[in-house]
């Protein structure tokens, strides 16, 4: 028999389709990528980079949190930019809360959802 469970919590982004915010597998949980959605509100904010990576950040916690996970348990992250030219910008916030400097994959993508600047995903085990 599987350990697997779904992780679900208020302080996230609510799933908006066929997947759930983050998953437990045994000691590792996988989370979906944020965009800047506010959880109160699953409203999408139109802020600039530092606005809407700082929201992720938040939303990462959250999911981290409802799954006994923190920051310091993150060993992947993949990071999606709509344009390069936020790189150092947003390199600046991520280097913040990822202290433990986990492995990271960072692209330019063409379009991310909602015309969202930047969505992070992140894999972390206990």
């Amino acid at each position: 028999m599987t350990n697997n469970k779904i992780i679900s919590t208020n302080k996230a982004p609510k799933a908006i389709g066929p997947y759930s915010q983050a998953y437990l597998c045994g000691n590792t949980l996988y989370c979906s990528g944020q965009i800047a959605i506010n959880p109160e509100t699953n409203v999408f904010i139109n802020g600039g980079i530092e606005e809407q990576t700082n929201l992720i950040l938040k939303n990462i916690e959250g999911l981290l949190k409802a799954a006994d996970f923190g920051f310091e348990d993150v060993v992947k992250t993949t990071c999606f930019l709509a344009d390069m030219k936020d790189f150092t910008v947003f390199n600046g916030l991520y280097e913040k809360a990822f202290i433990s400097k986990p492995a990271r994959s960072c692209v330019a993508a063409k379009d991310l959802p909602k015309g969202a600047l930047v969505e992070i995903e992140v894999i972390a085990v206990k």
